[in-house]
């Protein structure tokens, strides 16, 4: 059954519920099939076990299990599957218990022989759909989708899903219009129906439609309780990106501000909005932008500093950069920190006040590598070669301990970069920081 709510996003497909009578009248029904209602059994413990391995191989197998389960008791009474079964048609239960086996190939063999012998059997068709899709076989998984869809006398639920299915299969396709008219055409027989509106949104984000994802996204909010804020933010500022690429820059600088007015924590719309200003010389303006980030998300703040080392070649009076990186470090003291005032130090011709800073930072933070690297630069720029041959023995053992890594909150991907929306489950500002602990720093041997 399509379910018309979800709170969480990020799932291609429903999951069916195998009802308690219907099975309980398949074990008194099938008699000496004992096997057989074990394997049921072992289907559905397989499947309701599977939930956590969202990105694995079994989500596939066990939702196609799963779905041939409840369609098959739910579609026939227990009288209909002993006559099924004395028929002799081996080949159904054959092809589950291929794809209890990962064996897609073999599956498809037995569901298409199953189809032979009872062609009525729309849960078959189905399956069969669900694993050319698995295959990347787009051409015959869409195919069988509309000779579903075609049947006279459909069932309405069984044609949405059909429809939905197919839209399914266009988007594994690339066929991103015609995914978008399936699901469109779901919603009008279900308006609130939150799968089609969550797969609609993730196509026009994947097309970088921002403003009609952002429209999506409202729909979607008004149906699924939670926070959708920090979406609808993110979603504003990538249409302002798009926007000041494109050369509008007042449309741009009026999503960014839109994107704060909606969730005011969002770190990614202060950097651009700062970028914003700075590209016109509006120094203050960015200062002040980049600013926000040290209150809102400390964190993130060396992302702002990353932005400032511009500012040391372009801005004449860089009064404005000391105050914001003294008021950072008062603030929040961290590598990043002491990293960004001696490269503010060292261009500004304090040397002595650079180095002490990164020796402060190499002292709280042993691996962190940009640290080391930058003093070794500076020591060979001032001709302490000695001072800086020691350093760099320093940092041959911290090569392996890269500082910062990246790992989403909700799936555990880990990106080699920090990204704003998880590539693997899609979740916004979902990826955390990872910094070393002690043991693996006192393991590495890591010198201070």
């Amino acid at each position: 059954m399509l379910q018309k709510s979800r709170a969480r996003a990020g799932h291609d497909s429903i999951i069916p519920i195998v009802e308690r009578p219907a099975r309980n009248a398949l074990a008194c029904e099938a008699g000496g099939s004992g096997a057989k209602f074990y394997m049921w059994e072992e289907i559905k413990n397989l499947f309701f076990g599977s939930l956590d391995m969202r990105f694995g191989v079994w989500l596939t197998v066990a939702f196609v299990a799963g779905f041939l389960i409840d369609r098959f008791i739910r579609s026939r009474s227990a009288e209909k599957l002993r006559k099924k079964l004395d028929k002799g048609d081996k080949a159904f239960f054959q092809g589950i218990q291929h794809i209890l086996s990962n064996e897609p190939d073999q599956a498809i063999e037995q569901f298409t022989k199953s189809v032979k012998i009872n062609s009525d059997t729309i849960e078959t068709y189905v399956a069969l759909g669900h694993l050319y899709r698995s295959k990347g076989d787009i051409e015959r998984a869409i195919r069988i989708r509309q000779g579903i869809i075609l049947r006279p006398n459909l069932d309405k639920e069984i044609r949405l899903r059909a429809i939905f299915d197919l839209g399914l299969d266009y988007r594994k396709g690339g066929f991103l219009n015609r995914a978008i008219s399936a699901f469109h055409e779901v919603l009008e027989d279900d308006p609130n129906n939150v799968e089609a509106l969550e797969q609609i949104e993730r196509i026009y984000e994947d097309m970088y439609d921002w403003e009609k994802a952002f429209k999506t996204r409202e729909s979607i909010s008004k149906l699924v309780k939670g926070d959708h804020r920090h979406i609808l933010a993110h979603q504003k500022t990538e249409l302002g990106k798009i926007q000041e690429k494109n050369g509008d820059r007042a449309s741009a600088e009026k999503s960014y501000k839109k994107a704060i007015s909606i969730f005011d924590k969002c770190v990614d719309v202060y950097l651009h909005l700062g970028d914003l200003y700075f590209s016109h010389q509006e120094h203050k303006k960015a200062l002040f932008t980049w600013k926000r980030v040290v209150d809102v998300a400390p964190q993130f703040t060396f992302l702002a500093y990353k932005r400032l080392e511009k500012a040391y070649s372009t801005m004449r009076n860089l009064k404005g950069v000391e105050d914001f990186l003294r008021d950072s470090a008062r603030k929040n003291s961290d590598s990043f920190t002491n990293l960004a005032l001696a490269k503010y130090f060292y261009n500004k011709g304090e040397t002595d006040s650079a180095l002490n800073e990164l020796n402060q930072t190499i002292k709280s933070a042993p691996s962190f590598l940009n640290a080391r690297k930058f003093i070794g630069e500076i020591l060979l720029k001032e001709g302490r070669n000695e001072e800086a041959l020691e350093a760099y023995k320093d940092l041959l053992l911290i090569l392996d301990f890269p500082y910062l890594k990246f790992q989403c909150s909700n799936c555990g991907y880990r990106p080699d970069e920090l990204v704003w929306k998880c590539p693997q489950c899609l979740k916004w500002d979902s990826i955390d920081i990872i910094k070393p602990s002690s043991s693996d720093l006192s393991n590495g041997n890591v010198s201070s």
